[in-house]
């Protein structure tokens, strides 16, 4: 027999005389030694204890001793613990040991415990130490064990304890070698997390960082800095997100609310769809919603290109969950639904979860559903986005894009998911639910067991199950509230499945509607793992707990949508049993089901242990506190219930288990228990059977705490309740969980801290970083030895196993990397390490979040009159006990502050910003067997009361409440500095806020400012006589919360709720210090929620101090106490004279508001802020009136400035005096910097003055000034810099430089100073190399605008794909060097190995170029391209590029009205009343000498030197719109007809005649002049409009551009400056100033010496040297001598110039996005347009560029259909019997199906030879840039104008069998791209399947180069196995000709004039039968079946000549007879 066996021999050195009583506890068992009477300093105890174990010791268990002092009235008071790990014991079996014991705060005492252990096993041996003996090592002077690790503060290494400040102390036996050892024999201290770091944690003192080492050291013994919390060193105003200040409490539920959401889907082709000659139709569904494309005609692979938008308003989830189905419908119409091809299925949350949210032009694979085992039925390729509001996408450059044809390289997959997915069965077991709510009203059940005498269930619960767009159901377990059903549901699905969650719901069946009783949703990806050592998705069979609406039945549920899945369940439903597996299917196999049917059938039974033991748990509460409670409610009593699971739920827990089930549950472990019963110390076993529970509070009235709220009044005597309950115990699972988030909470404690020393520029940030990864490594291998126990539980599923493994090699490696990313931490890496230790906090949260359910969660619910009114929901796990620390719950026998909330969507908006109660609330939950300790966390100092009912002497029954004679009595102080940026809530667009603080009953208010959103209160508020109960030191380290709401005060009605924000004080015990490093507390930023918006921020700091007893009093109480009397202390007047003294009242005329006292309130110096005030803009009116004069108020921190009042503001919107200044006192520390306030007023006649609108600064950061650095290299003057100039721009550096890889030829770079001859040299040598670039020097003539356009794009994608080149070999980079430490390799060698997959990549790149007709990338080719021109074309707006334009003058809003609530104050635009422009500068004053006494200083200015004046301005605007893409539709055709609208100021351009019909893609090309006054007309708005034939016209999108921003910026973005100059030609020179001008008028504006320009195309300016060319060609071809292309190289490179420089505004296009105000957020399509501005006062520009579309060019296209060999033979004759085809050849341009023509029919081939001789014609618009044919037709009869399409050039060529009475038979096709064909075979022989499947591999060629081809190309169609068969070839001519040439030369149709082909020579037996019978009788018949037609003719005569003497024979006979 297996047991443990304790003997308790002494404990020693303990303090004072008294009786002692031991408990020892060894899994969760305790046992109690005898009580040793009156010992002084040694107790002997001499006692054996003994654990009969039934499974064997490990050695991660824990024995554990705690002594205490005993006392037969109070509780007993624990002197120390001793905890072991059993390893040793485990291993040798006998050990003895003096030990000593540590108290609370894990302090070692000197109190030694002797004790002897030993372990018997069954079989007696035990294994051998393994981990380095005991070792007799002195303690460290902390008791820490030693890692080895480098610590930063001494050559020591004292390695890093176990957490920030909480470190093991007490004497640990310590090993020299730190190993896998290091846990093994450590005893380990009660940690309690709640004394986190007291000692530690509050000293935000004022230390300097010089000695932050010294002080480290004295702060922390011997710890490592890194893991010291930072609270403990840095001198912080904020003491750094530490836990204690700043509880996170989150109010409002975010989930469940709705959100807009757009997807846009562009279908744009389809290809290899499998079937023949078919007319698919592409139909987009997504959920409900379905959209079809068009229909093409007889095409197996359809261009589209359509564009479907589909707007949803649903909560996120709802989104996510929703599938987006993409199938092809074969010849649909209106009469028939059309045959499916095959569909593709993906949920929404997949492409969310993409980069940019989308997939673009990625090829889809369909499949069938009704035939798993076909393969793939096609291609379709797509563009998925989804948005939500505020996300922007950027949408990859869509220029000529270069068809992505490599299929399999661009599949729709997310990454990481093969291309073949299987097909596989996903079963969903439902095995039965218990707990079922009633779903029906009692009365019909009533008149029923009236009737009948039954009494049944009112339920009929049925499952339903949906996946991936299938539902299936189980069947109706009629009448049943614990309902029993063995079905699976199978599932048929491609597996990795694209839809992440499986939708499990218990539904009620009901004659009229069914209703969800509860939903389970399954998250495919937390029940799987798709590493390598990972596992198919499986579950259960496990318990799923649901939670919804309330459980009383009512008839209209106000809470349906919580059963539904939507929002945070308010109670429990329901559990269900049920189980998901997985099983790939063998398609190839014969018996499989083909079909995806959803199918249900029976399973057998499972037992009842298969999901765990069941056991009972026990699960206390006690109400220390309950306050808040909203004064809605009413006055009547008020009570809490606490429910888990139904227990303890009094209204509506039906269905309770009959007590005999119950009693068979407890029989079945009765066994097991016995032997541990037998020597607890009373015997429990049968008094706990007739304990009751109680789950609900006495009810009791409330009493008011002020206006809003009540509290109940529960003073000593607090509330508690207990239940006991029955679950399986699956507790490992919450375990490993809690583990986990244990070390996540602290991982994201520590990140946070350095988050904040980074935003606060603290010192040292990765020192705390890296003591954050030396926690997350320690915690990491902590779990790893700690999870793996209880390994063979009843109940444990695959998935349990597979998680574990999961889990611990995922710790493991996390572990691993987090040491490894530790070494690597440096001051300059620290924000990248950051970002992958966030990672890890993601991972870590996805691992600890359990799939598998087991107890449910706990409810607390007030109830009023007995109706529930607001509840709270704690996990279970959150106070789950555990005998191993880790494991407990973070709110297991603590004491957290609750918050009720209201239940479902009342909970939102304004219902759900109130506290409906805030609850002090103790919980404990664990095993009824180890509820010895529940009460052990509770504050000390109370009495169990125990229920009546209970008789005497019974020790174990709960407390119904707790009574607490110990009480400390506080004084709070809180210091309520300012608050800033808080929101808005009169209609003023101010508020006038003060501020309520809640401190345990009590609460106070701050006074009221008005009319401010950043009121600086500066004001103390006292709270004297707070009664807290409880032990002095417990109080000290977890003190309660402190809440402030911040209101708005209403003249009438009842103040506004702003927001609230929480804190914890500083507490100061009477016998501690007020003084340095803790006190005065500092102050710091409180974040201030409004629901789940910010509302602002709090500056303010709280202390609590205790008020010392008077002697008197307590000697009194003491003799009270023995005669049982309840102690009353009064405080004496000695007790206030120790606190600090407070400061009277300073301001006379503030009443009696004390003040923040000086220790506490800033340290201030004087300021100088300047003013610019430039002018006022958009002012909207306010009540009606138009704003006339208006002025501008500036204050900060009670100072301020006037602007000067603008006198006609329709006139003239700017201020006459520019610059004004005032003085303030402001605080040191910027981050306290009060905020800036700006009113704009409107001054009225009769002295009026009305607030227009405000705006608050909140940081003046970015406004300091700081005097120019002159050391920089900026200021050298000495000697010059010649700028090393590329004569490329840089785009093409990039271009030339990146790609040389094993596939590429070198490159060739043209630079542009090469001479012409050089030129043509190349140009011959290339010649030389093969025709193949015989275009590649355009014409001069040829280019446009539009060239250098589209040249820039391509440049544009280029760098797009460099820099995603470069991204991605740097990230492999960071991820080699991470593997290379751990292995210890230089990085250099990986690089090799690296650079082979590099180029593998690349290669991988190279192949889908290759169709370019190049080997190489593709990119080569273009840099050899003659030189264009280029532009820069920006992907976003020009203003992000730039700043905003905000260089020197900024724009500021001005808000007026109520801040909307929405979201994130989305809504915030429409309070923009106007805008201020001007800026602000500020320094410290007194200012340094040197600036003021610079040259031309104008004192006037201050530092706004140098800025143009602000009069009025006459501005030539010229708009250039390029296109728009992606536009929203419309109309209901899913299509737009877009215009352009331009406004500004009072002049608007309609461009309506213009309009683009039936296009989302417009192509403008437009420029639009304009002429303007700045500062009247400075906004312009270009809106995209829809034309509409009736009605008005919708607008679609518009954007807004600031032109003067941009006119006065020196960025100079008036007028782009282009890369070349040239002064004719598509690149002419657009600006009226010429370079030189602009830089001679730079140098004299930034007073820069020069231009000076020299010799040899030199030119310097300040002290840089540019070089360029010096010659110009104008349009006659002469060469001039210039200095413009110098002048010009300056201004590219601008930057590069001393103190002035900045980039200039290239010439450049810009996309903005189009914004709909109706649809705030969401992106309605892009617009690429640009703008120049010219002053009117310089020379007039010359006329804008031409960069109207290019109109396509007319080109013919003959074909001329030679011959055809080998077509597959269709036709079996009549006669014959033979196989033949009557042959014909279609063909058509894609797009032009209706002008499809037919060759003749070759009748009767019988080889499958035809010989046609005959042309098809082909006219069609063509554009060369795009390579894209142009059709204009209308969509249908209905269309009142034609539409625009543009289409790739695909040529289509069919063959055909001729059939007369049936439908033609189609045999074969193939489709030529015109750009890119293989070249036709020479002969019928070589012509293949090859040339088709290998086309990518094949050189092509374009008609449009070649203009003439022929050749011979197979003709294939697909077989019945999707396999490619070749079904002919044919011989064809193609022949391209412009239209000119045609008019020339003009050809026939068919064999007609002109140019008429000759007949072709056909065999004789081509023909039609039933034409010419004759010639078909002579060739069929004569030939062959001459003598048989003979013969034939020889029998019938005979057979004629018998009948015929049958037939007259009687006659003859009888005449012959009677001889007539």
């Amino acid at each position: 027999m297996m047991a443990l066996m304790v003997h308790l021999k002494t404990v020693a050195h303990l303090r004072g005389r008294g009786d002692r009583i031991a408990k020892v506890t060894f899994r969760g068992l305790p046992f109690y030694s005898r009580v040793a009477e009156n010992c002084d300093d040694v107790a002997h105890f001499n006692e054996t204890f003994r654990w009969p174990i039934a499974s064997r010791l490990d050695g991660n268990e824990m024995l554990e001793i705690q002594v205490y002092n005993y006392s037969k009235v109070f509780s007993n008071r624990l002197v120390g613990t001793f905890c072991m790990v059993l390893q040793k014991v485990a291993e040798e079996g006998h050990l003895e040991l003096t030990d000593t014991l540590i108290d609370d705060n894990n302090t070692s005492i000197k109190t030694n415990v002797t004790i002897e252990i030993r372990y018997q096993s069954m079989d007696g041996t035990v294994g051998v130490w393994s981990d380095g003996e005991f070792l007799d090592v002195p303690d460290d002077r902390d008791g820490m064990f030693a890692f080895e690790t480098d610590s930063l503060l001494s050559g020591q290494s004292h390695g890093s304890g176990t957490s920030p400040g909480r470190s093991l102390q007490g004497s640990i036996p310590t090993f020299r070698k730190a190993g896998k050892g290091v846990f093994s024999a450590m005893k380990l201290g009660k940690i309690k997390i709640s004394k986190d770091d007291h000692k530690k944690g509050d000293e935000p003192a004022i230390l300097d960082m010089e000695d932050l080492d010294r002080k480290a050291m004295r702060l922390a013994g011997s710890l490592d800095p890194d893991t010291i919390s930072l609270a403990s060193v840095t001198a912080v105003t904020t003491n750094v997100s530490n836990k204690r200040s700043k509880p996170d409490i989150k109010m409002e539920p975010s989930s469940g609310r709705p959100v807009d959401y757009q997807i846009s889907i562009t279908v744009v082709e389809a290809r290899q769809l499998i079937g023949l000659n078919m007319d698919p139709v592409v139909c987009v569904e997504i959920g409900d919603d379905k959209k079809y494309t068009s229909m093409k005609e007889s095409t197996n692979c359809p261009y589209y290109n359509e564009y479907f938008v589909f707007d949803f308003h649903v909560p996120p989830h709802v989104m996510f969950d929703k599938i987006i189905k993409l199938s092809v419908i074969h010849s649909k119409n209106l009469l028939r639904s059309g045959t499916l091809v095959g569909t593709f299925k993906m949920d929404v949350g997949t492409v969310y979860s993409q980069p940019e949210h989308q997939f673009y032009h990625k090829w889809a694979i369909l499949s069938d559903p009704d035939d798993i085992t076909a393969g793939c039925k096609g291609y379709i390729k797509c563009d998925i986005a989804v948005v939500g509001k505020g996300d922007n996408i950027k949408t990859p450059h869509k220029a000529n894009e270069t068809d992505e044809d490599d299929i399999e390289g661009n599949l729709l997959l997310p990454e990481g998911i093969p291309a073949e997915r299987q097909w596989a069965r996903f079963y969903v077991k439902i095995y039965r639910a218990e707990g079922l709510p009633k779903m029906n009203t009692s009365i019909m059940a009533n008149v029923k067991k009236a009737f009948i005498g039954e009494n049944r269930d009112l339920v009929d619960p049925y499952v339903q199950v949906q996946f991936a767009g299938q539902k299936g159901k189980t069947s109706v377990q009629k009448s049943s509230y614990e309902p029993i059903w063995n079905e699976q549901i199978i599932f048929t699905e491609l597996f990795p499945p694209l839809c992440k969650r499986m939708k499990v719901q218990i539904r009620d069946s009901d004659k009229v509607n069914d209703v969800a009783i509860g939903t389970h949703f399954v998250d495919l990806r937390k029940i799987s793992n798709d590493g390598d050592k990972g596992f198919l998705p499986t579950m259960g069979p496990a318990w799923a707990n649901m939670y919804g609406s309330t459980r009383q039945y009512t008839l209209m549920d106000e809470h349906q949508d919580l059963n539904e899945g939507l929002g945070e369940g308010v109670s429990f439903r329901a559990r269900l049993l049920l189980s998901v597996a997985v099983e790939i299917l063998d398609t190839t196999a014969p018996e499989i089901m083909s079909s995806t049917e959803v199918q249900v059938e029976g399973v057998s039974n499972i037992s009842e242990s298969a999901t765990g033991k069941i056991d009972e748990f026990f699960l206390f509460g006690s109400f220390l506190e309950a306050t808040m409670i909203d004064r809605k409610i009413g006055d009547k009593t008020i009570s809490f219930e606490i429910t888990i699971g139904n227990y303890g739920n009094q209204i509506d827990g039906v269905s309770k288990p009959s007590s005999a089930k119950k009693k068979k549950k407890d029989g079945e472990n009765e066994e097991e228990e016995n032997e541990l019963i037998q020597n607890s110390s009373e015997d429990e076993a049968d008094e706990e059977s007739d304990l009751v529970s109680v789950s609900c509070t006495p009810p009791m009235k409330p009493v008011i705490t002020d206006r809003n709220y009540f509290h109940l009044p529960y003073f000593a005597k607090k509330p508690c309740v207990y239940i006991r309950s029955w679950w399986q115990d699956q507790r490992r699972r919450l375990y490993n969980s809690n583990m986990m988030d244990k070390i996540a909470d602290k991982l994201e404690e520590g990140l946070n801290d350095v988050q904040e020393i980074i935003k606060t520029e603290k010192a040292f940030p990765e020192r705390r970083l890296r003591g954050v990864l030396e926690d997350l490594s320690i915690g990491c291998s902590r779990f790893v030895t700690l999870a793996n126990k209880d390994v063979n539980q009843a109940g444990r599923t695959k998935l349990d196993r597979e998680r574990l493994k999961s889990c611990m090699r995922e710790m493991d490696s996390m572990g691993q990397q987090a040491k490894q990313i530790r070494t690597q931490v440096k001051k300059n890496t620290v924000r990248d390490k950051l970002k992958l230790v966030q990672n890890f906090l993601q991972k870590l949260r996805f691992l600890a979040d359990e799939p598998q359910h087991s107890i449910p969660d706990v409810f607390v619910w007030m109830m009023s009159n007995n109706k529930r009114i607001a509840y709270a929901r704690i996990p279970s796990k959150d106070i789950l006990y555990s005998i191993v620390d880790e494991e407990t719950g973070k709110d297991c026998g603590k004491v957290k502050a609750v918050f009720l909330k209201l239940p479902g969507k009342k909970g939102f908006g304004p219902a759900g910003w109130t506290v409906q109660a805030k609850l002090e609330l103790y919980l404990w939950l664990g095993l009824n067997k180890q509820r010895k300790d529940f009460l052990s966390g509770l504050p000390n100092g109370f009495e169990e009361i125990k229920a009546a009912q209970a008789g005497p002497g019974l020790q174990s029954v709960p407390p119904v409440s707790l009574v607490y004679n110990m009480k400390q009595v506080f004084q709070l102080r809180a210091h309520m500095y300012q608050a800033r940026s808080l929101f808005a809530a009169d209609s003023s667009g101010l508020s006038d806020p003060f501020a309520r603080v809640f401190f345990s009953t009590h609460s106070q208010v701050t006074e009221v400012l008005s009319e401010t959103l950043c009121p600086t209160w500066d004001q103390l508020l006292v709270f004297d006589d707070v009664e807290l109960f409880g032990e002095a030191s417990e109080l000290r380290d977890d003190p309660p919360i402190i809440v402030v709401e911040i209101y708005d005060q209403d003249t009438v009605g009842k103040a506004e709720f702003i927001g609230r924000t929480f804190a914890k004080p500083t507490i100061k015990m009477c016998d501690e210090h007020y003084g340095p490093p803790r006190f005065p507390p500092q102050l710091e930023y409180y974040q201030v929620y409004r629901g789940n918006c910010t509302a602002g921020e709090l500056l303010a700091a709280f202390e609590l101090l205790q008020i010392p007893f008077d002697e008197e009093a307590i000697r009194r109480a003491l003799i009270a106490v023995h005669n049982f009397a309840v102690p009353q202390i009064k405080i004496g007047q000695g007790g206030r004279a120790d606190l600090p003294p407070l400061e009277g009242p300073t301001d006379s005329e503030r009443g009696p508001i004390l003040p923040v006292p000086l220790g506490i309130r800033p340290v201030l110096s004087r300021y100088r802020i300047e003013v610019l005030f430039w002018g006022l803009r958009d002012l909207k009116r306010i009540n009606l009136a138009q704003v006339d004069r208006p002025r501008v108020d500036i204050e900060c921190a009670g100072r301020g400035v006037q602007s000067v009042l603008i006198q006609n503001y329709k006139k003239n919107p700017n201020f006459s005096i520019l610059v004004k200044w005032f003085e303030v006192d402001l605080p040191e520390n910027e981050l306290l910097h009060p905020p800036l306030n700006i009113r704009v007023v409107d001054c009225r006649a009769f002295g009026r003055y009305i607030l227009v609108g405000s705006h608050a600064v909140t940081s003046l950061r970015r406004f300091i000034y700081s005097t120019p650095d002159k050391t920089s290299n900026n200021w050298a003057t000495a000697g010059d810099i010649t700028v090393n100039m590329d004569s490329e721009p840089s785009l093409r550096k990039m271009d030339t430089v990146v790609k040389l890889d094993a596939t590429s030829d070198a490159v060739v770079k043209v630079d542009m100073t090469e001479e012409e001859s050089d030129k043509e040299k190349k140009k011959k040598k290339k010649k030389k190399k093969g025709g193949m670039d015989e275009d590649d020097e355009p014409d001069e003539r040829v280019l446009d605008w539009w060239s250098k356009y589209f040249a820039s794009i391509e440049t544009l994608k280029e760098t797009l794909r460099a820099q995603e080149m470069a991204q991605a070999e740097a990230e492999e980079r960071e991820d080699l060097e991470i593997a290379a430490e751990a292995a210890d390799i230089k990085i250099d060698d990986l690089l090799l190995k690296g650079s082979k997959t590099n180029q593998k990549s690349k290669e991988k790149k190279g192949s889908k170029d290759k169709k370019k007709g190049l080997a190489a990338d593709g990119s080569e080719k273009r840099p050899v391209k003659a030189k264009v021109d280029e532009l820069l074309v920006y992907n976003k707006e020009l203003e992000s590029e730039y700043g905003n334009f905000e260089d020197w003058l900024h724009t500021f809003n001005l808000y007026r009205g109520k801040a909307g609530d929405d979201d994130e104050h989305a809504l915030d635009d429409d309070r923009i009343v106007g805008r201020f422009k001007g800026s602000l500068c500020m320094y410290k004053l007194p200012l340094s000498e040197e600036i003021t006494r610079e040259a031309g200083f104008d004192p006037n200015m201050g530092m706004f030197q140098s800025i143009p004046h602000n009069d009025p301005i006459n501005v030539l605007v010229r708009v250039y719109v390029v296109r728009a893409t992606d536009l929203h539709p419309a109309d209901i055709n899913g299509k737009a007809d877009p215009y352009i609208v331009i406004k500004l100021g009072k002049s608007e351009v309609k461009d309506k005649e213009n309009y683009i019909s039936k296009q989302l893609n417009p192509v403008f090309g437009k420029s639009f002049d304009i002429e303007a006054t700045f500062p009247m007309e400075s906004m312009l708005t270009v809106s995209v409009y829809d034309w509409d034939l009736v009605g008005t016209d919708d607008l679609i999108g518009e954007t807004k551009i600031d032109l003067e921003n941009r006119f006065y910026s020196k960025y100079r973005a008036t007028c782009g400056i282009s890369s070349n100059y040239s002064v004719h030609g598509y690149n002419v020179w657009r600006d009226p100033m010429k370079p030189s001008q602009i830089l001679a008028k730079l140098c004299k504006e930034g007073k820069i010496d020069g231009p000076h320009y020299g010799p040899g195309g030199k030119v310097k300016v300040a002290n840089r040297i540019f070089t360029g060319p010096i010659e110009i060609e104008d349009e006659n071809g002469l060469k001039k001598q210039t200095e413009e292309h110098l002048a010009l190289t300056v201004l590219n490179h601008w930057e590069e110039i001393p103190r002035v420089g900045c980039k200039l505004v290239p010439e450049h296009v810009e996309t903005r996005p189009l914004l709909n105000p109706d649809k705030p957020g969401i992106e309605q399509g892009r617009i690429e347009m640009w703008v120049d501005m010219f002053p009117m006062d310089m020379p007039a520009p010359g006329p804008a560029i031409d960069i109207s579309p290019r109109k396509p060019k007319r080109y013919e296209l003959r074909v001329i259909i030679w011959n055809t060999d080998e077509v597959i033979l269709e036709d079996d004759d009549y006669f014959t019997g033979e196989k033949s085809s009557d042959i014909f050849v279609r063909g058509w341009l894609k797009g032009q199906q209706e002008d499809k023509q037919d060759t003749d029919v070759h009748y009767h081939s019988l080889t499958g030879e035809g010989n046609f001789n005959w042309r098809f014609v082909f006219p069609f618009d063509y554009l060369m840039a795009e390579e894209k044919i142009v059709i204009s037709k209308k969509e249908s009869m209905f269309s009142w104008d034609e539409t625009e399409y543009k289409i790739p050039p695909r040529l289509t060529l069919q063959v055909w069998d001729a059939d007369h009475f049936s439908a033609d038979d189609f045999l074969g096709a193939i489709e030529l791209d015109l750009n890119r064909f293989p070249r036709g075979a020479k002969t019928a022989k070589q012509c293949s399947l090859d040339m088709i499947r290998n086309e990518h591999e094949l050189p092509t060629i374009s008609i449009f180069k070649q203009k003439r081809v022929k050749g011979w190309w197979p003709f294939v169609a697909r077989d019945e196995n999707d396999e490619m068969e070749l079904t002919g070839k044919v011989e064809a001519e193609l022949h391209l000709v412009t239209a000119e040439e045609a008019e020339k030369s003009p050809v026939g149709l068919g064999r007609n004039e002109p140019d008429p082909l000759e007949k072709p020579n056909r065999p004789d037996t081509t023909f039609l039968w039933f034409l010419s019978p004759l010639k078909a009788i002579r060739y069929l018949v004569c030939n062959r079946y001459k003598w048989l037609i003979i013969k034939i003719v020889l029998a019938l005569l005979l057979l004629i000549m018998l009948g015929l003497f049958l037939y007259s024979m009687p006659g003859y006979l009888v005449k012959k007879l009677l001889g007539a």
